[in-house]
């Protein structure tokens, strides 16, 4: 009872909502990079809301079930291929013992999420399924996945079906507005600054992955050289020391030097996830209780 991989993808691996509680022995939180693809895949699956699933960087992923079960494709617009006829992806679709499952080319957006009735049958560690390849932890074999490799999964055949309305499925822009909280080491970036980075628009360089998106622009200065190394979180914006941006993500490291002009509300980073080489970042202020009112809001929506 299993998926197996019959192609050689170029990066997928196996994710969750993260690995938390661990920062303080350098073990990053991980997880997937789009949280909204990843929770509307469970929920067309019925799955719980932290079940594990795959995240495809790339075109051209191809799956073989060894049993009946059902899968969600959600995230980059993309063609989905079953046995070579063409499906649509935000829904959910029956899968038969047999069947050839094919991601073939991203249309928009760039991180594609697969997932299965009640998950891949893998152990956790540390308390995810998360693969962090740089620490060894997770997914299957603690790597990305290649070919040969074996999912296994639980025997479903199942005749229901659900697909999520289109005024809900998100529109990929070349440009985007990130809303930041000023960090508390804004003291050392003098008001031109910040109303600068405010103003300005900026440019994702090739520097951009699971780690962290590295942006080209207007350089920002900062009144001090550097910090004593300190946590950093997720969506948190280090300033170099060329005065260029840096959005720390999902494989960020746990701590960090440089000084943080701000964090972007971490819901926009799904968005972020989702953007290629060359889209365009303007950032916009957000205070911290309008921030915490609208993750409030996106958590709910999945209640």
């Amino acid at each position: 009872m299993s998926l197996e991989v019959i192609n050689s993808p170029i990066f997928v691996t196996i994710q969750d909502k993260g690995r938390f509680s661990y920062a303080h022995i350098g073990v990053t939180a991980s997880g997937v990079m789009d949280e909204y693809a990843y929770y509307i895949a469970n929920m067309l699956l019925g799955n719980s809301y932290n079940e594990n699933i795959l995240e495809i960087a790339f075109s051209n992923f191809q799956l073989k079930a060894n049993s009946n079960t059902q899968i969600a494709v959600t995230g980059a617009i993309c063609e989905v291929f079953i046995n070579e006829k063409p499906y649509s992806s935000w829904q959910t679709i029956n899968i038969k013992a047999g069947d050839i499952i094919k991601i073939g080319k991203i249309l928009s957006g760039s991180k594609v999420y697969l997932g299965v009735k009640e998950g891949f049958k893998i152990q956790k560690e540390f308390g995810s399924y998360s693969t962090t390849i740089k620490e060894n932890l997770g997914g299957l074999n603690a790597n990305r996945l290649l070919k040969g490799d074996i999912l296994p999964i639980n025997e479903k055949l199942t005749y229901h079906k659900a697909r999520l309305k289109e005024c809900y499925i998100p529109k990929y822009e070349d440009t985007l507005d990130l809303r930041v909280i000023l960090s508390y080491q804004d003291e050392f970036f003098n008001k031109e600054q910040i109303d600068k980075f405010f103003s300005s628009e900026f440019t994702i360089t090739n520097e951009f992955n699971r780690m962290g998106c590295k942006l080209s622009g207007e350089s920002i200065k900062c009144n001090i050289n550097g910090i004593i190394s300190e946590g950093i979180s997720f969506g948190a914006i280090q300033i170099t020391n060329d005065g260029q941006p840096i959005i720390l993500l999902k494989d960020r490291q746990t701590i960090g030097g440089y000084p943080k002009i701000g964090s972007v509300l971490s819901i926009d980073c799904f968005k972020l996830a989702q953007a290629k080489p060359n889209t365009k970042i303007r950032f916009k202020l957000i205070d911290i209780k309008e921030a915490q009112k609208k993750l409030k809001e996106f958590y709910n929506s999945f209640n």
